[in-house]
């Protein structure tokens, strides 16, 4: 993952599994979290998820080829925020070349300096 406009984010490298950066809004952890997915990125799949929701075990194995992340609408999940809603389309190809998209709500938490993806509500494609 590069590091082409981050100062201008106010983001802070930390010692996170694959170096990723420690993201300051909801809207930031869910594109960092896409990107995980992207690059199966398990450990910071799971850093990044809720204790009362992450899963036992998490394989990425069979999982589809991530393309795009449109963020469709964002509520509060600001650095002075303790919850957010972000709303997202992300695109993918399985495995025999099929185009999709997975249409999601997802709910945010913030605890103490860090963001946590709790849950979602799908969209029926």
């Amino acid at each position: 993952m590069g590091d082409r406009g981050l100062p201008r984010l106010g983001l802070t490298v930390t010692n996170a599994p694959g170096g990723r950066i420690e993201p300051r809004t909801a809207e930031e952890l869910m594109r960092s979290r896409f990107a995980a997915f992207r690059d199966r990125d398990a450990a910071w799949l799971m850093r990044t998820w809720h204790p009362s929701t992450v899963p036992d075990v998490l394989d990425l194995d069979d999982s589809p080829r991530w393309r795009g992340l449109q963020i469709v609408d964002s509520v509060a999940g600001g650095p002075d925020d303790a919850h957010g809603v972000v709303e997202f389309r992300a695109t993918y190809v399985d495995a025999d070349g099929t185009l999709g998209v997975l249409h999601e709500r997802s709910r945010f938490v913030r605890d103490g300096e860090r963001w946590f993806y709790v849950d979602g509500d799908l969209f029926a494609g």
